[in-house]
Protein backbone atom coordinates (compact mmCIF):
# COMPACT_ATOMS: atom_id res chain seq x y z
CA UNK A 1 0.00 0.00 0.00
CA UNK A 2 3.03 2.54 0.48
CA UNK A 3 5.99 2.88 -0.74
CA UNK A 4 9.13 0.26 -0.31
CA UNK A 5 10.60 2.13 2.77
CA UNK A 6 13.20 0.43 5.34
CA UNK A 7 10.87 -0.31 8.49
CA UNK A 8 12.07 2.03 11.39
CA UNK A 9 13.02 -0.53 14.14
CA UNK A 10 14.99 -2.80 11.33
CA UNK A 11 18.74 -2.65 11.02
CA UNK A 12 18.44 -1.08 7.14
CA UNK A 13 16.87 2.18 8.67
CA UNK A 14 19.27 2.58 11.17
CA UNK A 15 22.18 2.07 9.59
CA UNK A 16 21.00 4.66 6.74
CA UNK A 17 20.16 7.17 9.27
CA UNK A 18 23.44 7.21 11.11
CA UNK A 19 25.07 7.19 8.05
CA UNK A 20 23.32 10.44 7.09
CA UNK A 21 24.55 12.88 9.72
CA UNK A 22 21.96 16.11 11.46
CA UNK A 23 18.60 15.59 9.88
CA UNK A 24 17.37 18.61 12.04
CA UNK A 25 17.15 20.97 9.46
CA UNK A 26 15.52 18.42 7.05
CA UNK A 27 13.20 17.92 9.87
CA UNK A 28 12.51 21.81 10.03
CA UNK A 29 11.61 22.40 6.62
CA UNK A 30 9.31 19.16 6.72
CA UNK A 31 7.30 20.29 9.38
CA UNK A 32 6.43 23.49 7.18
CA UNK A 33 5.19 20.62 4.92
CA UNK A 34 2.64 19.18 8.17
CA UNK A 35 1.35 23.26 8.46
CA UNK A 36 0.60 23.67 5.05
CA UNK A 37 -1.21 20.72 4.44
CA UNK A 38 -3.27 20.78 7.40
CA UNK A 39 -3.58 24.93 7.13
CA UNK A 40 -4.93 24.13 3.20
CA UNK A 41 -7.51 21.54 4.63
CA UNK A 42 -9.35 23.39 7.49
CA UNK A 43 -9.19 26.74 5.21
CA UNK A 44 -12.13 24.67 3.43
CA UNK A 45 -14.49 25.03 6.69
CA UNK A 46 -14.73 28.75 6.07
CA UNK A 47 -14.56 28.15 2.41
CA UNK A 48 -18.21 26.02 2.12
CA UNK A 49 -20.40 28.25 3.86
CA UNK A 50 -18.89 31.49 1.22
CA UNK A 51 -19.51 28.60 -1.48
CA UNK A 52 -22.99 28.25 -0.04
CA UNK A 53 -24.13 31.48 -0.39
CA UNK A 54 -22.56 32.25 -3.70
CA UNK A 55 -23.84 29.29 -5.34
CA UNK A 56 -26.81 28.84 -3.44
CA UNK A 57 -26.25 25.20 -3.20
CA UNK A 58 -27.93 22.85 -0.56
CA UNK A 59 -26.31 21.04 2.62
CA UNK A 60 -25.75 17.96 0.39
CA UNK A 61 -24.04 19.69 -2.86
CA UNK A 62 -22.01 21.75 0.22
CA UNK A 63 -20.71 18.66 1.64
CA UNK A 64 -20.26 17.17 -1.64
CA UNK A 65 -17.59 19.84 -1.85
CA UNK A 66 -15.58 17.97 0.94
CA UNK A 67 -16.50 14.11 -0.05
CA UNK A 68 -14.55 15.21 -3.43
CA UNK A 69 -11.24 16.26 -1.27
CA UNK A 70 -11.57 12.97 0.76
CA UNK A 71 -12.04 10.95 -2.31
CA UNK A 72 -8.56 12.21 -3.44
CA UNK A 73 -7.25 10.19 -0.79
CA UNK A 74 -8.32 6.83 -1.92
CA UNK A 75 -7.85 7.56 -5.50
CA UNK A 76 -4.16 9.02 -5.48
CA UNK A 77 -2.95 7.17 -2.60
CA UNK A 78 -1.23 3.87 -4.53
CA UNK A 79 -0.66 6.26 -7.48
CA UNK A 80 1.25 8.05 -5.16
CA UNK A 81 3.14 5.27 -3.56
CA UNK A 82 4.02 3.99 -6.85
CA UNK A 83 5.23 7.45 -7.64
CA UNK A 84 7.62 7.82 -5.10
CA UNK A 85 9.03 4.08 -5.48
CA UNK A 86 9.96 5.50 -9.05
CA UNK A 87 11.19 9.23 -8.79
CA UNK A 88 12.04 9.27 -4.27
CA UNK A 89 10.72 11.15 -1.50
CA UNK A 90 12.47 14.47 -2.40
CA UNK A 91 10.84 14.83 -5.87
CA UNK A 92 7.57 13.08 -4.46
CA UNK A 93 7.65 16.51 -2.39
CA UNK A 94 8.39 18.89 -5.07
CA UNK A 95 5.74 17.09 -7.19
CA UNK A 96 3.25 17.18 -4.83
CA UNK A 97 3.47 20.83 -3.97
CA UNK A 98 3.87 21.54 -7.73
CA UNK A 99 0.03 20.10 -8.27
CA UNK A 100 -1.37 21.39 -5.11
CA UNK A 101 0.01 24.99 -6.72
CA UNK A 102 -1.65 23.95 -9.77
CA UNK A 103 -5.12 23.16 -7.72
CA UNK A 104 -5.08 26.51 -6.02
CA UNK A 105 -4.69 28.11 -9.19
CA UNK A 106 -7.64 26.53 -10.39
CA UNK A 107 -9.80 27.90 -7.91
CA UNK A 108 -8.48 31.32 -9.51
CA UNK A 109 -9.95 30.23 -12.34
CA UNK A 110 -13.25 29.07 -10.83
CA UNK A 111 -14.08 33.07 -9.03
CA UNK A 112 -13.63 34.50 -12.34
CA UNK A 113 -15.86 31.52 -14.46
CA UNK A 114 -17.75 31.41 -11.07
CA UNK A 115 -18.28 27.76 -11.58
CA UNK A 116 -19.66 24.99 -8.82
CA UNK A 117 -17.54 22.06 -11.32
CA UNK A 118 -14.53 24.09 -11.66
CA UNK A 119 -14.43 24.83 -7.88
CA UNK A 120 -14.85 20.90 -7.28
CA UNK A 121 -12.09 20.03 -9.36
CA UNK A 122 -9.96 22.50 -8.31
CA UNK A 123 -10.26 21.52 -5.08
CA UNK A 124 -9.94 17.45 -6.06
CA UNK A 125 -6.49 18.49 -7.78
CA UNK A 126 -5.58 20.51 -4.48
CA UNK A 127 -5.82 17.07 -2.10
CA UNK A 128 -4.18 14.54 -4.45
CA UNK A 129 -1.24 17.24 -3.87
CA UNK A 130 -1.78 16.88 -0.70
CA UNK A 131 -1.73 12.84 -0.11
CA UNK A 132 0.91 12.87 -2.46
CA UNK A 133 3.04 14.85 0.47
CA UNK A 134 0.77 12.28 3.19
CA UNK A 135 2.69 9.41 1.77
CA UNK A 136 5.82 10.71 1.32
CA UNK A 137 6.54 12.47 4.39
CA UNK A 138 5.03 10.59 6.66
CA UNK A 139 7.27 7.42 6.35
CA UNK A 140 10.10 10.06 5.79
CA UNK A 141 10.03 11.58 9.14
CA UNK A 142 9.99 8.34 10.66
CA UNK A 143 12.84 6.79 9.22
CA UNK A 144 15.01 9.71 8.38
CA UNK A 145 16.81 9.90 12.60
CA UNK A 146 17.05 7.51 14.67
CA UNK A 147 14.51 4.88 15.62
CA UNK A 148 13.71 5.17 19.26
CA UNK A 149 12.88 8.99 18.81
CA UNK A 150 10.79 8.13 15.50
CA UNK A 151 7.30 8.64 17.67
CA UNK A 152 8.83 12.08 18.93
CA UNK A 153 9.67 12.97 15.56
CA UNK A 154 6.02 12.67 14.38
CA UNK A 155 4.47 13.92 17.27
CA UNK A 156 6.27 17.40 16.79
CA UNK A 157 5.58 17.12 13.05
CA UNK A 158 1.72 17.05 13.95
CA UNK A 159 1.59 19.42 16.42
CA UNK A 160 2.65 21.69 13.18
CA UNK A 161 0.00 20.48 11.23
CA UNK A 162 -2.25 21.16 14.29
CA UNK A 163 -0.77 25.14 14.59
CA UNK A 164 -1.76 25.27 10.82
CA UNK A 165 -5.55 24.11 10.97
CA UNK A 166 -5.79 26.50 14.02
CA UNK A 167 -4.40 29.69 12.41
CA UNK A 168 -6.32 28.47 9.09
CA UNK A 169 -9.94 29.88 10.01
CA UNK A 170 -8.75 33.27 11.33
CA UNK A 171 -7.03 33.52 7.97
CA UNK A 172 -10.08 32.03 6.11
CA UNK A 173 -12.39 34.21 8.45
CA UNK A 174 -10.49 37.47 7.33
CA UNK A 175 -9.39 36.95 3.90
CA UNK A 176 -12.21 35.52 2.31
CA UNK A 177 -15.46 35.84 4.84
CA UNK A 178 -14.45 39.34 6.24
CA UNK A 179 -13.99 40.42 2.59
CA UNK A 180 -17.44 38.88 1.25
CA UNK A 181 -21.11 39.74 1.61
CA UNK A 182 -21.89 36.22 2.49
CA UNK A 183 -19.43 36.63 5.88
CA UNK A 184 -21.49 39.70 7.14
CA UNK A 185 -24.69 39.17 7.02
CA UNK A 186 -27.32 37.46 8.99
CA UNK A 187 -28.33 33.38 8.37
CA UNK A 188 -30.92 32.98 5.57
CA UNK A 189 -29.76 36.35 3.99
CA UNK A 190 -30.09 36.12 0.08
CA UNK A 191 -26.72 37.73 -2.02
CA UNK A 192 -28.03 39.31 -5.67
CA UNK A 193 -26.46 38.93 -8.66
CA UNK A 194 -23.87 41.54 -8.40
CA UNK A 195 -22.76 39.99 -4.63
CA UNK A 196 -22.64 36.67 -5.81
CA UNK A 197 -19.89 37.48 -8.46
CA UNK A 198 -18.04 40.18 -5.92
CA UNK A 199 -18.09 37.21 -3.32
CA UNK A 200 -16.60 34.21 -6.28
CA UNK A 201 -13.83 36.57 -7.13
CA UNK A 202 -13.34 37.38 -3.09
CA UNK A 203 -11.39 33.95 -2.49
CA UNK A 204 -8.36 35.22 -5.58
CA UNK A 205 -6.12 36.58 -3.11
CA UNK A 206 -6.00 34.21 -0.75
CA UNK A 207 -5.47 31.25 -3.18
CA UNK A 208 -2.83 33.37 -5.09
CA UNK A 209 -0.77 33.77 -2.04
CA UNK A 210 -1.31 29.85 -0.97
CA UNK A 211 -0.28 29.21 -4.42
CA UNK A 212 3.12 31.72 -4.48
CA UNK A 213 4.25 30.14 -0.69
CA UNK A 214 3.93 26.47 -2.44
CA UNK A 215 5.81 27.43 -5.18
CA UNK A 216 8.24 28.95 -2.89
CA UNK A 217 8.42 25.94 -0.71
CA UNK A 218 8.87 23.38 -4.01
CA UNK A 219 11.88 25.08 -5.22
CA UNK A 220 13.32 25.34 -1.46
CA UNK A 221 13.07 21.75 -1.10
CA UNK A 222 14.21 21.00 -4.68
CA UNK A 223 17.62 22.62 -3.91
CA UNK A 224 17.86 21.27 0.12
CA UNK A 225 20.01 18.53 0.53
CA UNK A 226 17.65 16.40 2.11
CA UNK A 227 19.23 12.71 3.36
CA UNK A 228 18.10 10.05 1.06
CA UNK A 229 16.32 7.20 3.09
CA UNK A 230 15.99 3.88 1.56
CA UNK A 231 15.82 0.09 2.79
CA UNK A 232 18.24 -2.63 2.52
CA UNK A 233 19.41 -4.41 -0.69
CA UNK A 234 17.79 -6.84 -2.95
CA UNK A 235 18.47 -9.67 -0.98
CA UNK A 236 16.54 -8.07 2.18
CA UNK A 237 13.85 -7.01 0.53
CA UNK A 238 13.36 -10.74 -0.96
CA UNK A 239 13.72 -11.91 2.26
CA UNK A 240 11.21 -9.43 3.94
CA UNK A 241 8.79 -10.69 0.86
CA UNK A 242 8.94 -14.16 2.10
CA UNK A 243 8.43 -13.37 5.19
CA UNK A 244 5.24 -11.49 4.78
CA UNK A 245 3.63 -13.66 2.82
CA UNK A 246 3.17 -16.21 5.16
CA UNK A 247 1.25 -13.94 7.20
CA UNK A 248 -2.26 -12.53 7.15
CA UNK A 249 -3.49 -8.77 8.04
CA UNK A 250 -6.97 -10.76 8.40
CA UNK A 251 -5.72 -11.99 11.16
CA UNK A 252 -5.25 -9.34 13.89
CA UNK A 253 -8.55 -7.87 15.12
CA UNK A 254 -6.89 -4.37 16.17
CA UNK A 255 -6.18 -3.63 11.83
CA UNK A 256 -9.71 -5.16 11.22
CA UNK A 257 -11.96 -3.15 13.41
CA UNK A 258 -9.26 -0.40 13.52
CA UNK A 259 -9.67 0.67 9.79
CA UNK A 260 -13.40 1.10 9.89
CA UNK A 261 -13.07 3.17 13.02
CA UNK A 262 -10.66 5.53 11.52
CA UNK A 263 -13.09 5.86 8.63
CA UNK A 264 -16.02 6.33 10.99
CA UNK A 265 -14.18 8.41 12.85
CA UNK A 266 -13.37 10.92 9.65
CA UNK A 267 -16.78 10.76 9.09
CA UNK A 268 -17.38 12.41 12.81
CA UNK A 269 -14.56 15.16 12.64
CA UNK A 270 -14.82 16.45 8.94
CA UNK A 271 -18.75 16.41 9.36
CA UNK A 272 -18.33 18.80 12.51
CA UNK A 273 -15.74 21.02 10.91
CA UNK A 274 -17.32 21.65 7.85
CA UNK A 275 -20.83 22.15 9.23
CA UNK A 276 -19.59 24.13 12.46
CA UNK A 277 -20.14 27.45 10.78
CA UNK A 278 -23.49 26.95 9.06
CA UNK A 279 -24.75 25.86 12.48
CA UNK A 280 -23.38 28.21 15.04
CA UNK A 281 -24.87 30.98 12.64
CA UNK A 282 -28.28 29.69 12.87
CA UNK A 283 -30.52 32.55 15.01
CA UNK A 284 -31.57 29.61 17.95
CA UNK A 285 -27.73 28.54 18.44
CA UNK A 286 -25.03 31.55 17.61
CA UNK A 287 -27.29 34.27 15.92
CA UNK A 288 -23.48 34.99 14.57
CA UNK A 289 -22.33 36.21 10.44
CA UNK A 290 -20.35 33.72 9.29
CA UNK A 291 -17.11 35.95 10.19
CA UNK A 292 -17.96 36.06 13.54
CA UNK A 293 -18.71 31.98 13.44
CA UNK A 294 -14.85 31.57 12.06
CA UNK A 295 -13.27 32.79 15.22
CA UNK A 296 -15.20 30.35 17.29
CA UNK A 297 -14.12 27.58 14.71
CA UNK A 298 -10.22 28.52 15.64
CA UNK A 299 -11.40 27.73 18.89
CA UNK A 300 -12.75 23.97 17.55
CA UNK A 301 -9.49 23.49 16.06
CA UNK A 302 -7.50 25.19 19.04
CA UNK A 303 -9.22 22.52 21.38
CA UNK A 304 -7.72 19.62 18.93
CA UNK A 305 -3.99 20.90 19.63
CA UNK A 306 -4.91 21.30 23.22
CA UNK A 307 -6.16 18.10 23.62
CA UNK A 308 -2.95 16.40 22.18
CA UNK A 309 -1.25 17.82 24.25
CA UNK A 310 -3.41 16.43 26.97
CA UNK A 311 -3.92 13.49 25.59
CA UNK A 312 -0.06 12.86 25.33
CA UNK A 313 0.30 13.43 29.18
CA UNK A 314 -2.09 11.04 29.90
CA UNK A 315 -1.15 8.35 28.40
CA UNK A 316 2.33 8.47 30.56
CA UNK A 317 0.28 6.80 33.41
CA UNK A 318 -2.82 4.98 31.77
CA UNK A 319 -3.50 2.88 28.64
CA UNK A 320 -4.30 4.23 25.28
CA UNK A 321 -7.32 2.51 25.16
CA UNK A 322 -8.77 3.85 28.38
CA UNK A 323 -8.05 6.92 27.57
CA UNK A 324 -9.54 6.82 23.83
CA UNK A 325 -12.43 5.28 25.36
CA UNK A 326 -12.61 8.39 28.15
CA UNK A 327 -12.37 10.65 24.73
CA UNK A 328 -15.03 8.58 22.88
CA UNK A 329 -17.85 8.79 26.17
CA UNK A 330 -17.13 12.39 26.80
CA UNK A 331 -17.25 13.43 22.89
CA UNK A 332 -20.60 11.29 22.55
CA UNK A 333 -22.15 13.30 25.44
CA UNK A 334 -21.24 16.38 24.53
CA UNK A 335 -22.58 15.86 20.49
CA UNK A 336 -26.04 15.02 22.39
CA UNK A 337 -26.16 18.21 24.13
CA UNK A 338 -25.53 19.89 20.61
CA UNK A 339 -27.98 18.13 19.16
CA UNK A 340 -30.73 18.58 21.69
CA UNK A 341 -29.21 21.87 23.55
CA UNK A 342 -29.94 25.58 22.27
CA UNK A 343 -28.22 28.49 22.49
CA UNK A 344 -24.75 29.35 23.75
CA UNK A 345 -25.22 25.72 25.67
CA UNK A 346 -25.49 23.83 22.13
CA UNK A 347 -22.68 26.11 20.36
CA UNK A 348 -20.06 25.38 23.22
CA UNK A 349 -20.84 22.11 23.17
CA UNK A 350 -19.93 21.33 19.30
CA UNK A 351 -16.87 23.37 20.55
CA UNK A 352 -15.53 21.36 23.41
CA UNK A 353 -16.02 17.94 20.98
CA UNK A 354 -12.64 18.93 19.27
CA UNK A 355 -10.67 18.37 23.16
CA UNK A 356 -12.27 14.82 22.56
CA UNK A 357 -11.44 14.25 18.86
CA UNK A 358 -8.05 15.23 19.30
CA UNK A 359 -6.54 11.81 20.10
CA UNK A 360 -8.46 10.11 18.00
CA UNK A 361 -7.09 9.37 15.06
CA UNK A 362 -3.30 9.21 16.26
CA UNK A 363 -4.14 6.63 19.20
CA UNK A 364 -6.78 4.50 16.97
CA UNK A 365 -3.88 4.04 13.97
CA UNK A 366 -1.12 3.19 16.81
CA UNK A 367 -3.18 0.86 18.23
CA UNK A 368 -4.65 -0.67 14.84
CA UNK A 369 -1.18 -1.67 13.51
CA UNK A 370 0.14 -2.84 16.86
CA UNK A 371 1.74 -6.36 16.39
CA UNK A 372 2.06 -6.14 12.81
CA UNK A 373 5.24 -6.82 12.48
CA UNK A 374 6.33 -7.40 9.10
CA UNK A 375 3.14 -6.11 7.59
CA UNK A 376 2.96 -2.87 9.44
CA UNK A 377 3.67 -1.48 6.54
CA UNK A 378 0.57 -2.93 4.52
CA UNK A 379 -1.50 -2.33 8.00
CA UNK A 380 -0.65 1.32 7.92
CA UNK A 381 -1.76 1.56 4.69
CA UNK A 382 -4.68 0.62 5.00
CA UNK A 383 -5.16 2.90 7.74
CA UNK A 384 -4.23 5.73 5.48
CA UNK A 385 -6.61 5.13 2.57
CA UNK A 386 -9.43 4.84 5.60
CA UNK A 387 -9.20 9.05 5.51
CA UNK A 388 -11.37 8.51 2.44
CA UNK A 389 -14.30 7.77 5.21
CA UNK A 390 -14.36 11.91 5.17
CA UNK A 391 -15.91 12.13 1.97
CA UNK A 392 -19.24 10.58 3.45
CA UNK A 393 -19.70 13.71 5.39
CA UNK A 394 -21.97 14.36 2.25
CA UNK A 395 -24.80 11.87 4.23
CA UNK A 396 -24.60 14.58 7.00
CA UNK A 397 -25.52 16.99 4.45
CA UNK A 398 -28.16 15.01 3.38
CA UNK A 399 -29.47 14.16 6.61
CA UNK A 400 -28.95 17.85 7.50
CA UNK A 401 -31.12 19.02 4.41
CA UNK A 402 -33.90 16.18 5.19
CA UNK A 403 -34.65 16.71 8.60
CA UNK A 404 -32.58 19.65 10.24
CA UNK A 405 -28.92 20.54 10.26
CA UNK A 406 -29.03 20.18 14.47
CA UNK A 407 -30.30 17.04 14.04
CA UNK A 408 -27.70 15.91 11.25
CA UNK A 409 -25.07 15.51 14.25
CA UNK A 410 -26.93 12.32 15.79
CA UNK A 411 -24.61 10.70 12.46
CA UNK A 412 -21.64 12.00 14.30
CA UNK A 413 -22.93 10.81 17.67
CA UNK A 414 -23.33 7.07 16.30
CA UNK A 415 -19.92 7.80 14.96
CA UNK A 416 -18.46 7.96 18.79
CA UNK A 417 -20.19 4.75 19.87
CA UNK A 418 -18.08 3.00 17.37
CA UNK A 419 -14.88 4.40 18.45
CA UNK A 420 -16.15 3.35 21.92
CA UNK A 421 -16.24 0.24 20.79
CA UNK A 422 -13.06 -0.02 18.95
CA UNK A 423 -10.86 0.86 21.97
CA UNK A 424 -13.03 -0.96 24.68
CA UNK A 425 -12.65 -4.56 22.71
CA UNK A 426 -12.62 -4.26 18.71
CA UNK A 427 -8.38 -2.74 19.97
CA UNK A 428 -7.59 -6.27 21.53
CA UNK A 429 -4.48 -7.50 19.49
CA UNK A 430 -5.69 -10.64 18.90
CA UNK A 431 -7.20 -13.02 16.02
CA UNK A 432 -10.52 -11.65 14.03
CA UNK A 433 -13.81 -13.64 14.37
CA UNK A 434 -13.65 -14.31 10.94
CA UNK A 435 -10.17 -16.24 11.57
CA UNK A 436 -11.84 -18.41 14.52
CA UNK A 437 -14.26 -19.68 12.14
Amino acid sequence: MAAPIASFGSPAAGTATRDQGSYRPALSLLASLFFMWGFITVINNTLLPHLRSVFDLSYTQTTLIESVWFIAYFVASIPAAKLIARIGYQRALVVGLGIMALGTLGMVLASHAVSYAITLTALFVIATGITLLQVAANPYVAVVGPPESAPARLNLVQAFNSFGTTLAPLFGGYLILGRSASGNLAAGTTLSPAERLADAQSVQLPYLIVAAILVVLAAVIARFPLPAIGGGGGGAKQAAKAERGKLSLWRHRNLVFGVPAIFIYLIAEIGVSNLFINFVSQPEIGDLTHTQAAHYLFLLWGGMMIGRFVGSYLMQGRSAETILAGAAIAAFAVMLVATFATGPLAMWALISVGLFHAIMFPTIFTLGIRGLGPLTEEGAGLLIMAIAGGSLVVVQGWAADRFGLQHSFLITAACELYVLFFALWGSRPGRAASDRA
